[in-house]
């Protein structure tokens, strides 16, 4: 006989999921039983919610397909919603099983009973509960499907104990999720005509364009074409660049940034991404970052398929216009102490060909995007929902989805220690991530952000609250506690010589880069 957990577990597993990342609790032990019995199904043990869902997040950016996760009732799903914040606004698939208490056990409002229903709300996507064990199996091949429509998101199935350890259940067979639209001719010819008119244009791309090397190109012969400036979203979910791949900045993250790269265009084209608005509000400052009078054309959204609108419009606009793809150049190494501004020669003239770099440098990576413009060709996962904490595990995630490329983990200090434990997976599981951690010892962002809000004072209390250097974190020594190797760098060569080394062993390592303070 198949039990609830079986049927399900090989119900993922028939729709193409292959990875499981859990913390699980006493309702979800015949889930954790029944991965004996479905061997295909691969389980990653993680020791924090917020790692679990990070590292779906990051796996479904690269292997384009879910992970699911196992999640132990409500208090578990909380502790995983940041980073499924995060998941939710990169529009990537991911499939939570929450357990919850058997059918006839919520009455009695155990200790850990709780509204899981109103919290899986908060991820934006699709929810199903299990009521009964023959609807389990065509539960979990819909909550597939559902996250991979298009645009893809969260989808979560709710799974009673008692659901998954009776008897009678069945495996379902695999539902086709719904297929992004065709482009539509009419917005095709309407950007077409905008582009022709011969007033300032900017293009803006995300999504799936910023991932698709056809996209970045179809981009550029725009450009070439036309005049149009085009830029990426401030943080796409993956950005593929490097040389042999047309060059495109990316939006400001500050207001300032973003409003000097829009400044005097007439036209704002998107496809696969929003008009762009500020991050947060500012005293005496616009929250849109349109600039006055511009038109925003909208080309196409995540549900249609952007790769192949960008395509037809460069038909239009651009026939027989080639690419411009980016030169080979990696910038010199450097010498002395490490600063803020040295650090990213480093990765540059050193990064390995086909990387992926799990970005959460924050403050310290300001000047990354120039120093790796021509270095091999490389992916880019940034940190899309702004929730922090998601350098790590997306990292972790991205190195089960592609244990063939090297993983590089730009971290800041501050955001590292939400997830940490993130090392320790990466050991048990011999995760290939090389994680380059910038240590300043504080809040630098927060310190840059106390003054541009306008905030008064600015003295020995607030700066206090951005200090983390009473008492200075140990990286390397919390690393090594988890399991990997670590190192110190404090100059230019140390750095340089310990990435190498790092990037020729496989497994997992830590650089703590010792950096001086930006701010």
């Amino acid at each position: 006989m198949t039990n609830g957990a079986q049927a399900l577990i090989a119900t993922l597993v028939g729709s193409n999921v292959r990875v499981c990342f859990a913390n699980p609790g006493t309702s979800e032990m015949h889930f954790v039983a029944a991965l004996d019995s479905v061997p295909q199904m691969r389980g990653v043990l993680c020791l924090f919610e917020g790692v679990v869902t990070g590292a779906a997040d990051g796996y479904a950016r690269i292997a384009g397909r879910p992970a699911a996760t196992l999640l132990h009732l409500g208090p578990g799903l909380s502790n995983g919603l940041a980073n499924l914040h995060n998941a939710r606004r990169a529009h990537v698939p991911v499939v939570n099983v929450i357990g919850d208490h058997a059918t006839y056990h919520k009455k009695y409002d155990a200790p850990l009973e709780s509204d899981i229903e109103p919290l899986t709300d908060w991820t934006h996507g699709w929810t199903r509960r299990t009521d009964c064990g023959a609807d389990v199996g065509r539960d979990a091949a819909e909550a597939v499907a559902a996250s991979m429509a298009s645009p893809a998101r969260v989808a979560n199935v709710i799974l009673p104990a008692d659901i998954s350890w009776d008897d009678g259940a069945e495996p379902a067979g695999q539902v086709d999720p719904v297929p992004a639209a065709a482009p539509d001719p009419g917005a095709v010819a309407e950007i077409a005509a905008v582009l022709r008119s011969g007033e300032p244009v900017a293009l803006l791309i995300g999504g799936p364009a910023a991932a698709a090397v056809r996209a970045l190109e179809a981009t550029d012969r725009i450009a070439a074409a036309t005049g149009a400036r085009v830029l990426v979203e401030t943080f796409p979910a993956r950005l593929v660049r490097g040389a042999g791949v047309p060059a495109v900045d990316r939006l400001g993250y500050l207001a300032e940034q973003a409003a000097f790269q829009l400044d005097g265009i007439k036209h704002l084209i998107v496809a696969g991404t929003r008009s762009p608005v500020s991050f947060f509000a500012y005293p005496g400052k616009p929250s849109d970052l349109v600039p006055e009078g511009a038109v925003v054309h909208n080309l196409a959204g995540l549900e249609t398929d952007v790769v192949a609108a960008l395509e037809d419009v460069a038909q239009l606009v651009a026939p027989g216009v080639a690419p411009r793809p980016a030169p080979a150049a990696t910038p010199e190494l450097p010498s002395g102490d490490l600063t803020p501004q040295n650090w990213v020669q480093v990765i540059g003239a050193l990064l390995p060909h086909d990387a992926i770099i799990s970005d959460e440098s924050n403050t310290s990576g300001l000047l990354l995007p120039a120093a790796t413009a021509g270095s091999p060709r490389h992916d880019v996962l940034t940190l899309t929902g702004g929730a922090i904490g998601q350098g790590l595990p997306v990292a972790l995630g991205a190195a089960i989805a592609a244990p063939d490329r090297p993983v590089i983990a730009l971290q800041a200090d501050g955001s590292a220690a939400y997830t940490i434990s993130a090392l320790w997976t990466m050991a048990r599981e011999q995760a290939n991530v090389t994680t380059v951690l910038i240590n300043n010892s504080s809040y630098a962002i927060l310190r840059l952000e106390l003054s541009r809000v306008g905030a008064d004072g600015g003295g020995p209390k607030a700066n206090d609250l951005l200090d983390l250097s009473r008492p200075n974190m140990d990286f390397a020594k919390i690393a090594e506690g988890f399991g990997v190797p670590a190192t110190v760098a404090k100059t230019c060569e140390e750095l340089a010589e310990q990435f190498r080394a790092a990037l020729a062993e496989p497994g997992p390592h830590l650089i703590d880069a010792r950096i001086p303070t930006l701010f």
